[in-house]
């Protein structure tokens, strides 16, 4: 029994140890001054507990000075802290400036660090050239700078006359790109009277890409006619054309008074073509007679 007993104070004293124990209130306040949180209660602490939230202050306004926080408080820094705050600023500052930030700080930049960011601004202001943007300052090119940025411009005119883009410059072309860019408008132009594209300029089709177009359009005008569709142009079709057109309207007219639509001319029926329409009719109704027979 004195075994037993033993190990059940063992056991009591084992579980009692694995249970952290709930902060007292007086501990409670120590971590929220630590921390520096609203509500805690300096009269509270002890001596020793006013030494560590001093430190734990100390540590979070060096913190926040380090990271240019507008929460730091340059004048409870040690001069050792006031150091280490300085190249940290100066370190922040020289990357706004690298990357062109308006709160760069030029002036507080030593002569070495000052010429890689006047580098790095003229580096930006080159490929912003060679891109074609607005904030280009063409000024600031080098001598080198400016023929690879005219050059880069020279091209990209090009292409965009080879595409027929309205931004094309044609004035800065050379004779041998005016002329080329004057073959592919002119390829342009015949594609677009092939396809019937109202912007089309016949003036500018040769004799043969006149005749190419002609035969293009009187293919496209048979077919509009064929469907019987409101865009033919039945005067612009040959006999053998027409005679085409006719009978596929014939066809359609007698599909349509077959199957009883509005569509339907019967006077242009023939005798065997009514009688095929009556035959139709009566079909359909034999049909339908037997739906209509059900109770």
């Amino acid at each position: 029994m004195l075994i037993l007993a033993l190990f059940g104070l063992t056991g009591i004293l084992a579980s009692g140890a694995d249970r952290k124990p709930a902060p007292s209130p007086d501990q409670s306040n120590l971590l929220v001054c630590m921390k520096g949180l609203p509500g805690c209660d300096f009269s509270a602490l002890q001596p020793i507990e006013v030494k560590q939230v001093a430190d734990a202050s100390l540590k979070r306004n060096l913190a926040y000075c380090m990271d240019g926080s507008t929460l730091c408080d340059p004048t409870r820094l040690q001069p050792a802290e006031i150091t280490s705050v300085g190249a940290s600023r100066y370190r922040r500052n020289l990357q706004k400036c690298m990357d062109g930030a308006a709160t760069c700080d030029l002036i507080s930049l030593n002569s070495k660090d000052a010429a890689a960011v006047h580098t790095a601004r003229g580096q930006r202001n080159f490929e912003r050239c060679l891109a074609g943007s607005a904030t280009c300052d063409p000024l600031q090119l080098t001598e080198g700078e400016t023929k690879s940025v005219q050059t880069a411009f020279a091209r990209n005119n090009l292409d965009r006359c080879m595409g027929g883009s309205p931004s094309c410059d044609p004035l800065r072309l050379t004779p041998k790109e005016a002329a080329t860019v004057k073959i592919a408008a002119l390829r342009r132009n015949l594609a677009r009277c092939m396809d019937g594209s109202p912007s089309c300029d016949p003036l500018a089709l040769t004799d043969a890409e006149a005749k190419s177009v002609r035969v293009a359009f009187q293919r496209r005008n048979l077919a509009l006619c064929t469907q019987g569709l409101a865009s033919c142009q039945p005067l612009e079709l040959k006999p053998s054309d027409l005679a085409a057109a006719r009978t596929a309207f014939r066809n359609r007219n007698i599909e349509s008074c077959k199957r009883g639509l509005p569509a339907c001319d019967p006077s242009l029926l023939t005798g065997p073509e009514m009688a095929s329409v009556t035959e139709a009719f009566k079909e359909r109704r034999n049909r339908q007679r037997p739906l209509d027979s059900k109770p």
